[in-house]
C-alpha cells in the first residue's frame, strides 16, 4: 500500500494563507522608535526616593495641555495597528484587540514608570491612559483590517511580493525607507539633509557661511541625495517601475512641508524650498533618471558612493543663520520626544542604509549563485 503525496493545490493554499512577517517586523521597529522617543536623552538617571508606582493614582494635572494627550493617543494608534495584525488570523477578533491593547499598555506602563528615574521625564496617569486609548483604536482597525492588508492574499502583499525582493531582507528595506520618511520631519533640518552626525556631538562647522557656498552645497546635497534614495529604492525591487521612487520623495517632500508648516511659517509650506534645493533636486532627478538605464551592479555601486557624498556634505555645511523655528515648541515635553526621535534617526540614517546596501548586495549574490547551480 502506498502512502498518498499531498495535493500541490492545497500546499500552495497553505503558504498563501501564511501570515506575513511584515507587520511583526513594523511592530518591533515602531516598538523601539517608542522607547527612545519615550527615554531621550538618556542621561542624569537618578531614583527620586518616591513609590515606583505613585504616578498612577496621581490627580488631575494643574496644567494640561490637549495637544500632547492628541500626540499620545497618535503615536500608539499605529503601534495597535502593526502589533493587531501581526496576531493570528484565525483567533476572534476580540482577543485579538485585547491583546493586542494589552501589550501596547504594558509597553506604555513599562516605560512611564522607567520615567521615574529620568529628570527630564514625568510618569503620567494620563499619559499612560492616553498610549491606551490609542492602541485600543489602532487595535480595532487592525483586527478588521490588518490581515486583508498585510497577508499574503492582501492587497498590500501582493504588491510587496511582486515588486519588492522576499524574506527579511525586503521588509528591512521597507522598514529604512519608513525611517526616512520619518527623519524629513525634523524641523530644523534641510530638504534631504541626512546624516548630520555633528549636532549629535556638539561639533561646529568646519566652514563658515557664504551665500554662494551655501548654495553649491545644497544644490550638491539635494541632487546626491535623491540619486542615492532612487537607487537604493530600484536596488529593492524585482523589476523596474518609477512609481515607487517617486511616491517616496513625494513623501519626504509632504514630510518637509508638514514640519515647516508646524514648526515654522504656518502660511508657507514650501519655505524649504531654497535656490539649492530646487536646483538639486532638478539636477538629481535628472541624474537618476540616466542612472535608471545603468546595469543593477553599477546601480548598486552608485547608490552607495552617493550615499556617502551626500553624507559628507551634510557634515561639512555651513550653519545657516536664517534658519530659526518657533522655540515655544521646544518647551513642549512632546515636541522634545519627537524632535530628539527624529533627529537621531535622520542623523543615523545613511549610516544605516550603507549597511543595508552592503546586506543586499550578499543577499543578491547569494540568490544568483542558487540559481546558477538551480540551471546547472
Amino acid at each position: 500500500m502506498t502512502r498518498r503525496r499531498p495535493a500541490p493545490a492545497r500546499t500552495a493554499t497553505t503558504a498563501a494563507d501564511r501570515p506575513s512577517s511584515l507587520p511583526r517586523n513594523l511592530a518591533i521597529a515602531y516598538g523601539l522608535l517608542i522607547v527612545y522617543a519615550c527615554l531621550h536623552p538618556f542621561t542624569g538617571w537618578k531614583a527620586t526616593g518616591l513609590p515606583l508606582l505613585d504616578f498612577l493614582i496621581a490627580p488631575w494635572p494643574k496644567y494640561f495641555i490637549p495637544e500632547d494627550m492628541v500626540f499620545n493617543i497618535l503615536g500608539y494608534l499605529p503601534l495597535g495597528f502593526v502589533v493587531a495584525a501581526a496576531l493570528p488570523r484565525a483567533w476572534p477578533r476580540w482577543k485579538t484587540v485585547a491583546l493586542a491593547t494589552l501589550l501596547c499598555a504594558l509597553l506604555s506602563f513599562s516605560l512611564e514608570t522607567i520615567q521615574n528615574f529620568l529628570p527630564t521625564r514625568v510618569a503620567s496617569n494620563l499619559d499612560l491612559g492616553a498610549n491606551t486609548a490609542g492602541a485600543l483604536l489602532g487595535a480595532a482597525f487592525g483586527a478588521f483590517l490588518g490581515h486583508p492588508l498585510f497577508d499574503h492574499s492582501g492587497a498590500l502583499q501582493r504588491w510587496r511580493n511582486e515588486r519588492i525582493i522576499s524574506g527579511h531582507t525586503g521588509d528591512a528595506g521597507l522598514i529604512l525607507l519608513g525611517l526616512w520618511v520619518l527623519g524629513q520631519l525634523t524641523p530644523d533640518d534641510l530638504l534631504f539633509g541626512s546624516g548630520d552626525i555633528r549636532s549629535l556631538f556638539g561639533i561646529a562647522a568646519p566652514l563658515r557661511f557664504a551665500p554662494e557656498r551655501f548654495i553649491a552645497f545644497e544644490t550638491a546635497l539635494s541632487a546626491t541625495t535623491i540619486v542615492a534614495l532612487g537607487l537604493l529604492v530600484r536596488c529593492m525591487m524585482r523589476r523596474p517601475s518609477p512609481w515607487p521612487v517617486l511616491v517616496l520623495i513625494a513623501l519626504g517632500i509632504g514630510a518637509k512641508a508638514l514640519a515647516t508648516t508646524t514648526f515654522f511659517v504656518p502660511s508657507a509650506p514650501l519655505a524649504w524650498l531654497t535656490p539649492g534645493a530646487e536646483r538639486g533636486a532638478l539636477v538629481g532627478a535628472a541624474l537618476l533618471l540616466g542612472s535608471l538605464a545603468l546595469p543593477r551592479v553599477v546601480q548598486h555601486a552608485i547608490a552607495g558612493t552617493t550615499l556617502l557624498a551626500a553624507t559628507a556634505l551634510v557634515n561639512l555645511l555651513p550653519e545657516n543663520p536664517y534658519l530659526l523655528y518657533n522655540l515655544s515648541f521646544t518647551r513642549q515635553s512632546n515636541f522634545l520626544n519627537f524632535h530628539g526621535l527624529t533627529q537621531l534617526v535622520d542623523s543615523l540614517w545613511p549610516f544605516a542604509a550603507l549597511a543595508y546596501l552592503s546586506a543586499l548586495g550578499l543577499w543578491r549574490g547569494q540568490h544568483l549563485a542558487e540559481e546558477r547551480r538551480a540551471t546547472h
